[in-house]
């Protein structure tokens, strides 16, 4: 395969050889394989348009010209030969100059085939990793479907007053949280943009499908949340603790849930099993404030920056299960919606009523700028 933007390269550098009286034709020759498999020499492009082409010749057999005024300069990378480019020229031997700009433009040619060839990989990779993941969501949406219909069968058996049926309806949510995550997966990939001047590495951020802008009141979107981690302390056998939640209509409400979803991934799988944890919240001014807190040993001093970076984690987290992502992925967030996560230690630094050990992921976002109520 050549991709058209390679084939806009040779016809430019095949151009750029217009002032040169003494050629009489260039041309610029690939090795592709042909159906059996066997390597040929391939015509790309020619200059100027009316030149003389050759049929394409097997790489295994010599081109041999009768005409002295024709030489092939190998597009090679070490032992790789990835094509010839053709001279035709009524000066022999050439110039110095000529000779010079000509291998200039074999070697310019040599590199950006070998990128054109390197792109066409990926982009294969990607199309076939794209077809497989495509596949897979396809297969998962099934028995997702089947997990929501036996839930709401349960539900329709299960009385008002029964206390199972908070448990139940709470499954339905992180059912139809599932679903968000798998339409997250095939959306369509955004379009190519040219990297910021930065070095740094891109912002871990969720897809927008998982993080709406929509005004919908806080305690709604932190509910099925909350519900998960009371469910988790009750099985871990552990104390769960929360705040009054202010009454604001946010327009970011599904991205403070993912924010805090993380933190108390991190507090439950991390902290000590058998601390205390909970959610603290209050509103000062025009800033949210949240905190994910437990009350265990605190993180080790030259850890407490460490595991905000990508893949990094702290002591503690050796023998769990882990990407190193969560507390990342979370600041990253919160500064895309103009606010801070900070860590702060002990607890009670926070609030004299939280412990006075453990420690505390503090999220601020501002209510008037992004989040405004």
């Amino acid at each position: 395969m050549i991709s058209e933007g390679f084939r806009r390269l040779v016809s430019q550098q095949l151009l750029q050889f217009s002032d040169r009286s003494e050629l009489i034709a260039l041309g610029v020759y690939l090795a592709i394989p042909d159906a059996a498999g066997e390597l040929q020499l391939q015509s790309v492009e020619l200059w100027p348009a009316g030149a003389e082409r050759i049929e394409p010749a097997a790489s295994d057999r010599p081109l041999l010209q009768t005409d002295q005024q024709c030489r092939w300069l190998p597009l090679r990378r070490e032992a790789l030969v990835l094509g010839a480019l053709r001279v035709d020229s009524s000066a022999i031997p050439w110039p110095a100059a000529l000779q010079e700009r000509l291998l200039g433009a074999t070697q310019l040619l040599t590199e950006a085939r070998l990128l054109d060839l390197e792109q066409q990989r990926f982009q294969a990779q990607l199309q076939q990793d794209r077809r497989q993941r495509a596949l897979l969501v396809h297969q998962m949406r099934n028995p997702l479907a089947a997990l929501r219909t036996f839930t709401q069968l349960l539900l329709r058996r299960l009385d008002p007053a029964d206390e199972r049926r908070g448990l139940v309806e709470n499954l339905l949510q992180e059912e139809l949280a599932l679903d968000r995550y798998l339409e997250a997966l095939v959306q369509p990939a955004a379009p190519a943009t040219l990297p910021a001047a930065s070095e740094a590495e891109a912002p871990l951020l969720l897809p927008p499908a998982l993080t709406p802008e929509r005004a919908e009141p806080l305690a709604s979107a932190l509910q099925p949340l909350l519900a998960r981690a009371s469910a988790t302390a009750s099985l871990q056998g552990r104390p769960w603790h929360t705040s009054a939640l202010p009454e604001l209509n946010l327009p970011g409400a599904a991205a403070v849930a993912e924010i805090l979803a993380n933190l108390l991934e991190n507090a439950f799988r991390y902290s000590d099993p058998q601390a205390a944890l909970g959610l603290w919240c209050k509103q000062r001014d025009q800033t949210l404030a949240l905190a994910i807190w437990d009350s265990g040993p605190p993180i080790a001093l030259s850890e407490r920056e460490l595991i905000f970076c990508r893949g990094q984690r702290g002591s503690s987290s050796y023998q769990q299960p882990g990407s190193g992502l969560g507390l990342a992925l979370a600041r990253d967030q919160a500064k895309a919606w103009g606010g801070s996560l900070e860590l702060l230690i002990p607890a009670s630094d926070l609030d004299p009523q939280l412990p006075a050990g453990g420690n505390a992921f503090l999220l601020l976002l501002p209510l008037k700028e992004k989040i405004g109520n």
